[in-house]
């Protein structure tokens, strides 16, 4: 059988889980995911902390906005990271604008 190659398919999906059974499911992912993201985001503003250390609210605002707006997505965990640190780089530049506005 040449070029034919036969194709399992799962025996479970989600669909045909009981309901009972698919809620504990959602709920043991979400809070997988919920624990990466807080695990996420505490690093990054770590990571960010002590270049803002005078913009430390307007980092969590950030990083907040960027948690809010990756959990609009199917895949939170992997969009938050990257979206957070645009985030804490943004919020760098503009402090950096505004102490430069300030010294002229």
């Amino acid at each position: 059988m040449k070029g034919k190659m036969k194709v399992m398919k799962p025996q479970t999906t989600n669909e045909n889980l009981n309901p009972s059974a698919r809620h504990a499911l959602r709920h043991v992912c979400l809070a997988a995911c919920q624990k990466i993201l807080a695990r996420a985001k505490a690093a990054i503003f770590a990571e960010w902390q002590s270049a803002l250390a005078t913009q430390e609210r307007l980092l969590r605002l950030a990083l907040n906005e960027a948690e809010a707006l990756a959990w609009q997505t199917q895949y939170p965990h992997l969009v938050f990271p990257e979206l957070a640190t645009e985030k804490a780089q943004a919020v760098a530049a503009w402090s950096r604008r505004q102490q430069l506005l300030r010294a002229a």
